[in-house]
């Protein structure tokens, strides 16, 4: 139907839980058209007795919901400027899915991309305009973006909550997607899982899961940071925070303390320390990894996630990953000056790269030499980080179907490749709001057709355009201007595997 005042035309889909209206983005069956449904709830709000509970999936409601404005989300700071936006919206049902469709109610059984936002497990929200499925959809392909608990709610350990919170919301997210995609035109047999950034370490984690493989069939890790959070660091960072909190590390404690208020505590416990100096700071984030995320609990998440592929959970499924080339480099931008009159080696001995490990890092990234210490370090950074990762899963996936590649194209306006960039390429978005803040005021198109134009091939067929990963050869796909593809394209990295 169409309302005459705003010319916006209307769509309806029954859902299991009832009927949903969105909006058609241009002319429906039209070129280019797709219609959006934001924030449908697929789980109860996780407020009062659930909000350290397992997510309780979305009880019926009566009439036509509408589906037309995104749904509140787990991130309620919106005070600090991030790479990507990605709105805070106030409210409690912060658990939903928005849903982009070139054909709703038609049958079509097209192939479905779910999208799982980044943020460190602690901050992001999935109503950004980059993740907008607009193009996905023009090129045939169902959009659905997820929210789920983050920070403490979703990941803190408590003595009588269940672990992994964040991670059930992600299953009963990808559940629902099995239960009602093919109503908006997808097929819940072509379901293909996607995240950036810690979305792109759930991805990582789901593939590891035993549990989630009826879930999906293809899995795409952009710059994917995996947790791996201990059970025993877990408890100790929960006993730290209801401690400095004043309570119980129960449910009962943790619920006499607002969102707010324990948002503050992870962010004392994670944040900077007094006394310590940037470089310990930096060491330590690099050999401690993340307070808050999935952890192994032995059951939901019975191993490490390079353990669990290498043990051959998800060899069935095709896999792509990549990084971008340069992923945290920008932190040390305005230690540039300073840095260049200090030798490479030894910035890397004060973040613990020593010996001959650090004399053959050096050697095979000598190109990344001549733009100085701070840039060594910044590669540094991100191959601990995302890039020794990449190649860790890539060759313990065997003969799986994977595929790596390296996002290269620097950005004007930080000189390298660095986090977030490739985002709305992926997406083909690079006309969207704030995309001259990262990637300049004149960011490929050229470059745009190329990311997606495979990730549409992937989500499509199960396979991008360039040669599988081998041990023997390591093809891999360079995105720059032009796009190559190279073989063993991680071998900058290898001197830290060796070690």
């Amino acid at each position: 139907m169409t309302d005459t005042t705003t010319a916006v035309t209307f769509v309806e889909v029954d859902t299991i839980a009832g009927r949903v209206r969105g909006a058609w983005r241009g002319e429906p069956g039209g070129p280019g058209a797709s219609a959006a449904f934001l924030g449908i709830p697929f789980a109860e709000p996780p407020v009062g007795e659930l909000r350290f509970a397992a997510p309780v999936p979305r009880a019926p409601w009566p009439g036509v919901r509408d589906a037309l404005e995104y749904g509140a989300t787990a991130h309620r700071d919106d005070a600090e400027p991030t790479l990507i936006p990605e709105p805070a919206i106030p409210g409690d049902s912060t658990l939903n899915v928005n849903v982009f469709t070139p054909a709703p109610a038609s049958g079509a059984a097209l192939p479905v991309l779910v999208y799982i936002h980044g943020g460190g497990y602690f901050a992001g929200s999935p109503a950004s305009p980059w993740y907008d499925g607009a193009a996905f959809n023009r090129d045939g392909v169902v959009t659905v973006s997820i929210s789920y608990r983050l920070g403490f709610d979703g990941f803190g350990w408590i003595e009588d909550a269940p672990l992994n919170r964040g991670v059930l919301d992600w299953l009963l997210a990808l559940e629902w997607v099995r239960d009602n995609i093919a109503a908006f035109g997808g097929d819940p047999a072509r379901v293909t899982i996607a995240g950036q950034s810690a979305g792109g370490g759930a991805v990582l984690t789901l593939l590891g899961m035993p549990s989630a493989q009826p879930l999906f069939a293809g899995i795409y890790s952009i710059s994917g940071a995996a947790a791996d959070v201990t059970p025993a660091h877990a408890e100790a960072f929960g006993r730290k925070l209801t401690a400095l909190g004043g309570v119980e590390p129960t449910r009962a404690g943790l619920s006499s303390l607002s969102e707010e208020r324990v948002f503050e505590l992870q962010q004392q416990l994670s944040g900077p320390q007094p006394g310590g100096t940037p470089m310990e700071l930096l060491q330590g984030f690099i050999d401690d990894g993340l307070s808050l995320g999935p952890v192994i609990d032995g059951q939901l998440i019975p191993h490490a996630t390079v353990d669990a592929i290498a043990a051959g959970i998800g060899a069935d499924k095709p896999l792509v990953l990549g990084t971008v080339d340069d992923e945290f480099s920008m932190i040390l931008d305005e230690a540039k000056d300073k840095l260049r009159w200090v030798p490479a080696a030894l910035m890397l001995g004060k973040v613990g790269l020593t010996g001959p490990v650090r004399r053959e890092y050096l050697a095979a990234n000598r190109d990344v030499r001549k733009r100085g210490t701070a840039a060594v370090v910044g590669r540094y950074i991100t191959d601990r980080m995302f890039r020794t990762l990449a190649l860790r899963i890539a060759e313990a996936r065997g003969p799986a179907p994977t595929w790596l590649y390296r996002f290269s194209w620097r950005s004007p306006k930080f000189g390298s490749a660095v986090h977030c960039l490739d985002v709305p390429f992926f997406f083909d978005c690079i006309g969207a709001d704030r995309i001259a803040a990262l990637a300049g005021d004149h960011p490929s198109q050229a470059l745009a057709d190329d990311v997606h134009r495979d990730a549409v091939a992937f989500v499509r067929d199960g396979a991008p355009s360039w040669p599988r990963f081998t041990d023997a050869a390591g093809e891999t796909r360079i995105f720059d201007l032009p796009s190559s593809v190279a073989g063993d394209g991680y071998a900058s990295v290898r001197p830290l595997l060796a070690g």
